[in-house]
């Protein structure tokens, strides 16, 4: 059992780390946000299908969760669109810091949408976390691009905390991956009349990033993270991956020369303690 438990902390924090990678590439590559996502969806969803069909993964839905998948696909649209003008609005420690204000949000809602008791440690956690973005960002303006982005990255905290928690009723009885497949199906149809105004993109120059943010990012990155909610609370999954700020900023640093200030690093030692301490209390529960 412990042994389990350390390989599924181990495939969550890599998944943590692939989904870094979204904050350096969101801002590199240089084409309209829904374009973007539109690329990243319909690489995504090729990908996907063929490891669904290669692995013989059936890919039937009940028609009482077709609803329910629509909901999430459009939810997670929301997430990558909302994260993306954060990242172009600001720089991609304002949007990932942002956009974690998740975990206090899903760990509030979870009792909302499961039979899972409010647990206060995860109020007192999240809070932690929360504290830690805090002394990360900088002071906010109304006419700050800063705090739009901040404003946008809260946003996108919001879809990203209801999709995992619909997502959370659904993936015992759905293969993760088949999961993932079918939410970047559908946002690639549903932003399929943005190609039609915007085009393309720049795509000759900016497919290698594309690519890689389809396939590093999303196709494996966020399955894993959808396969890990099989062993964790949805909020358990959620305070432990609160490390991908300091990933990502780390990344942003190496590629995009983004330098972190001494705030960073002391937010990011309250993010790093807060998800050290959930990661030992849901080891404790499950040895």
């Amino acid at each position: 059992m412990k042994g389990s438990h350390v390989t599924h902390i181990f495939w969550l924090t890599l998944a943590t780390i692939f989904i870094s990678t979204s904050g350096a590439l969101g801002k590199y590559i240089d084409m309209p946000t829904t374009v973007i996502i539109w690329w990243r969806s319909i690489l995504a969803a090729v990908f996907l299908f063929l490891y669904c069909y290669l692995k013989k993964i059936p890919l039937g839905v009940h028609s009482k969760d077709r609803f329910t998948f629509l909901l999430s696909g459009l939810l997670m649209g929301g997430h990558w669109i909302t994260y993306f003008y954060a990242l172009k609005l600001s720089n991609v420690a304002i949007a990932m810091l942002s956009l974690f204000t998740f975990p206090v949000i899903t760990a509030l809602l979870e009792p909302l949408f499961s039979k899972v008791k409010f647990d206060p440690i995860h109020l007192l956690l999240g809070g932690l976390v929360g504290f830690g973005i805090y002394m990360l960002a900088p002071e906010f303006s109304l006419e700050s691009g800063q705090f739009k982005g901040a404003l946008f990255g809260m946003a996108s905290a919001v879809c990203y905390s209801i999709r995992i928690l619909i997502l959370k009723q659904h993936v015992v009885h759905y293969n993760g991956i088949m999961l993932m497949f079918y939410q970047v199906a559908i946002l690639s149809i549903v932003l399929l009349p943005f190609i039609g105004l915007f085009g393309f993109g720049n795509a000759s120059e900016q497919f290698p990033y594309v690519l890689m943010l389809a396939l590093v990012t999303t196709a494996i990155g966020h399955t894993l993270f959808i396969q890990s909610l099989r062993f964790f609370k949805a909020s358990t999954a959620s305070i432990i991956s609160s490390t991908q700020p300091i990933f990502g900023i780390l990344i942003a640093f190496l590629f995009l020369n983004e330098r972190p200030t001494w705030n960073t690093f002391i937010g990011g030692t309250l993010i790093i303690f807060t998800v050290m301490i959930e990661s030992f209390r849901s080891y404790k529960k499950q040895a």
